[in-house]
């Protein structure tokens, strides 16, 4: 059982993707290219929390008085989302996810603010609702706002069309669909196969193991990814010079020998190597034959999951 009190809720995650399908037993949501939180909301206050239990309120000022927009406290399950020209922009909320100086804060809420979308909602009042069947924790979360805003809102579902809101969102370049059961449970950390992801492009995420310096002001950054509790070798993926991810990434210091074993070739002989510590997201076509990622794009660095959590995927 949750509690209020404890701010200690680790999110259910989604256990699997697929190809875009039709069904009665599924409802289908936009998935949102944002940040993932759980938004603690009572008379005193906002408190947010990323996949870590990390307080990360200081970050997003301008949510500050969302509490307002509920009716009593509650637990929000959702996504915190830039939205530019109409559409999410990863690189922006991702940007504001690593702010730490208040003044540069500031000015960013105001030029681009940030949103909190909720897709579901965990406690209410003194109630544990996350052994409620989807659909009705869906209608708890609708009672439980007095109104919607631009920084805060409900996400929107269809029912049955999977196939046609999925064509809709790759027309658009938006990032894929959620498939959920509409019966499903929420199980706090765990991962679960009720909740099917459906990407128009596919991501992973990967430890920084290290960086290779190329020409015209760009580096190749050494993958990995943790496999039965190795750090194994996944690839490459180019990243301009410029800009805070490549600073945080330069300014460490460097490991005295590499953190995995890697192939020769690739400039890998020329690598600068680093502790398994920092996570990036990587944006890809799709996995080759031979394991490697078919036109990888370094999509941003987080701080809201460990190295340790980056996992070999297991294919079903």
């Amino acid at each position: 059982m949750i509690r209020f009190d404890q701010r200690n809720i680790t999110p259910m995650l989604i256990g699997t993707s697929g190809e875009a399908f039709d069904s009665d037993e599924y409802i289908y949501e936009l998935k949102l290219d944002g940040v993932r939180c759980l938004v603690y909301l009572d008379d005193s206050g906002v408190e947010l929390r990323n996949k870590r239990h990390l307080n990360v309120s200081a970050t997003y000022p301008e949510l500050a008085s969302i509490n307002k927009q509920v009716r009593g406290r509650c637990i929000l399950d959702g996504e915190l989302v830039v939205i530019r020209d109409g559409v999410p922009d990863f690189s922006e909320i991702q940007r504001r996810s690593l702010m730490s100086d208040p003044f540069k804060i500031k000015l960013t809420a105001g030029k681009l603010p940030v949103s909190f979308t909720a897709f579901d909602i965990l406690f209410s009042g003194d109630e544990d609702l996350t052994r409620l069947p989807l659909m009705e924790r869906k209608e708890r979360l609708k009672k439980a706002l007095r109104k919607e805003s631009d920084r805060l809102a409900v996400s929107r579902y269809i029912e049955r069309d999977g196939v046609a809101f999925y064509a809709l969102a790759k027309s658009r370049d938006l990032e894929g669909i959620v498939a959920k059961q509409r019966d499903s449970i929420y199980i706090p950390g765990k991962r679960t196969h009720d909740w099917i992801k459906i990407k128009n492009l596919l991501d992973d995420d990967f430890v920084v193991c290290g960086w290779i310096p190329k020409e015209n002001h760009m580096h190749s950054l050494v993958l990995g990814q943790y496999d039965s509790g190795e750090l194994v070798y996944k690839g490459h993926v180019t990243l301009g010079v410029s800009g805070p991810e490549f600073a945080r990434i330069r300014h460490l210091q460097p490991a005295a020998a590499a953190p995995l074993d890697y192939p020769s070739g690739h400039g890998n002989d020329q690598a600068i190597w680093l502790p398994p510590v920092l996570v990036c997201t990587v944006r890809y076509m799709e996995l080759l034959a031979n394991g490697s990622m078919r036109q990888p794009v370094f999509k941003g660095l987080r701080d809201d999951k460990t190295a340790r959590e980056c996992k070999v995927q297991k294919q079903p």
